[in-house]
Parts: C-alpha cells; structure tokens; sequence
C-alpha cells in the first residue's frame, strides 16, 4: 500500500505534463500556422483595406490573396513576416500582387 501511493503520484503529475505539453504544442500550431482554414478573408481585408485611397481594388486584390494563401497580414500595412505566403505573390510585371 506504501508504494502504491507514490506510482499513482507520479502517474497523476505526469498525465498533467503530457496535457500541459499538448496545449503548448497547440497553441503554438495556432499562433504560427496561417495554413489552416481562415474563414474570415471578408472582415480581414476589409480591416486590411481601410485606408487604402482605392478601397475596392485594394479589397479584390486581398481577398484573392487571403483565399490562396488563408491568411491576411495584421494592420493596415506591412506586416508581411506574419504570412510570407500573402508577401511573395506578385503580379505579372514582378510587383507585389497583395496589399
């Protein structure tokens, strides 16, 4: 009976390790992964857009690029390291094709 306390212990503390680990591991998935499904192309490019002097181009070339590449950089401008895939489409004469 003595020794039974501890093993189920340290079974308990290490089932709230491996939880802790697979959150972790979740979260970071979701914070650095923009290749899962983005289904707010609409809202984000509109917040994206918002300052642009040309709003309705400016909306089409962003939601062409938010539904190749699913995700919209934060902001207004900029911010390209966030989603490298919006940042490298670029148009037929080698400018960059998303807002």
């Amino acid at each position: 009976m003595a020794t039974s306390k501890p093993l189920i212990a340290s079974l308990f503390l290490s089932l709230l390790l491996l939880l802790h680990l697979v959150e972790a591991d979740m979260m970071s998935n979701h914070l650095y992964n923009h290749d899962d499904d983005f289904s707010d192309c609409g809202g984000a490019c509109t917040a994206r857009c918002r300052l642009s002097s040309r709003p309705r181009l400016c909306k089409r070339a962003c939601g062409t690029c938010c539904a190749r590449c699913n995700c919209v950089p934060p902001g207004t401008a900029g911010n390209y390291e966030v989603c490298p895939c919006y940042a490298s489409l670029t148009t037929h004469g080698g400018r960059r094709k998303c807002p």
